[in-house]
Parts: structure tokens; C-alpha cells; sequence
């Protein structure tokens, strides 16, 4: 039984909702972006959307052993979402908006933040170890977009583009972490976790700032 007030541990829950529903609506854009890119049918545009959306939380919730799933605790987000990808298509289509690798990158820097915040929080609360709790954080935030990207049969850019991307959300994670062991409140732990990862992605982008690659000794 938590030691938290009442009202604290309410609050929390709201927050955590908050964070995973506009991680979720992030990432669905990001997904929807991509697969227009890749000029998919309407149907390709929706199960891309849902892989980037629900992807990566779906897998921290697998290796957690945490049921219900969120979108099928929450399943009207399923509704949200085809409204979201029906919508966006005739959007995109009436204003001919710009389909770039750049427009798809911003609502996925803001998805990795929020869903390194969420998922490292909902790891804490299942009372995981702070390591495997940062690691939970990067899984729900890193492998939605892996899936997006394999499915529109590209190498995944949180691995190829040598921007730091997972990085940012292990960096991000501790804040999480460390407002959890400060006993600050924990919705403070995660915006102050999303925020942090949002930025330093942004910052990677806006300043090409990039990870040492493999090279071969040919190279």
C-alpha cells in the first residue's frame, strides 16, 4: 500500500495519464508523417501510426508483466487515433504540407521525452531496480520508432543517424530516478524528464551534433 497521501497518489495518476496520452499522440504524428512520406494507403498509414504509438509502451509492458495494456485499459484512444490519421490525410492532402525527414523528427523528439518520463515513472512504480527503470524508460521511448521505421523499411534511425537519440533518453531517465529517491514530487520527476530529453534531442538536430560512427579499418 503507498505511504502517499491520498490525493498525491490521484495527482500522479492523472499525470502519468497526461504524459502517456500526449507521448502517444506525439509518436502517432511522427508515425503518420512517415508513412505518408512513404506514400503507404490509408491502411499502411494507420497500423504505422499505432506501431509508433503504442510500440514501444507495449513492449515495456511485456517485459514488466503489467496488464492492461494502456490502449486497451484506455481503448478509445484507439478511436483517437484513426480520427488523428483520417483527419492529418485529408489535412495534408487539402494543404499540401510539407512531408520531410524534419517534419516528422519534431513530434518524435517530443514522443521520446514523454515516454522516457512515463515509462521510467511506471517501471518505479512497479518497484524495479533505478537501472532497469531508466532502461524501461528507453525501451517505451525508443522502440516505437524503431518499429515505425521498419515497417516503412528504413534502418531505424535511433540507430543509423548518429544523432544522439537513445542517449538523451537514457540521460533524461535519472531525473525521473532521482526526483523518486529525493522524494520530490514525482510530477515534477517527470516534467522536468521530458523536458530534458526533448531539449537535448532538439539541440542534436538543430546543431547536427552527432556520436562517433563504426568505421572499418579500410575506412
Amino acid at each position: 500500500m503507498s505511504s502517499l497521501p491520498l490525493s498525491q497518489v490521484l495527482s500522479l495518476s492523472n499525470a502519468q495519464i497526461a504524459i502517456e496520452a500526449a507521448a502517444t499522440l506525439a509518436f502517432a504524428l511522427s508515425g503518420l508523417i512517415e508513412a505518408a512520406r512513404k506514400r503507404l494507403d490509408a491502411v499502411g498509414v494507420c497500423v504505422v501510426a499505432g506501431l509508433a504509438a503504442f510500440g514501444g509502451g507495449t513492449l515495456r509492458d511485456v517485459l514488466l508483466d503489467r496488464r492492461p495494456f494502456f490502449w486497451v485499459q484506455h481503448a478509445a484512444w484507439l478511436w483517437v487515433l484513426l480520427a488523428l490519421c483520417v483527419g492529418a490525410m485529408f489535412f495534408m492532402r487539402t494543404r499540401h504540407f510539407a512531408l520531410t525527414e524534419r517534419a516528422m523528427q519534431w513530434p518524435d523528439a517530443l514522443g521520446l521525452g514523454l515516454f522516457t518520463a512515463g515509462g521510467t515513472q511506471i517501471a518505479i512504480d512497479a518497484t524495479m531496480p533505478p537501472i532497469v527503470a531508466v532502461f524501461m524508460g528507453m525501451v517505451t521511448a525508443v522502440c516505437g520508432g524503431v518499429l515505425r521505421d521498419i515497417v516503412c523499411n528504413e534502418i531505424p534511425r535511433a540507430f543509423s543517424d548518429h544523432r544522439p537519440y537513445a542517449l538523451c533518453a537514457f540521460a533524461g531517465a535519472w531525473l525521473v530516478v532521482l526526483a523518486h529517491e529525493l522524494a520530490m514530487p514525482q510530477w515534477l520527476g517527470l516534467v522536468a524528464a521530458a523536458g530534458c530529453v526533448t531539449l537535448l534531442r532538439a539541440l542534436a538536430m538543430l546543431t547536427g551534433w552527432k556520436l562517433p560512427a563504426w568505421r572499418a579499418d579500410s575506412e
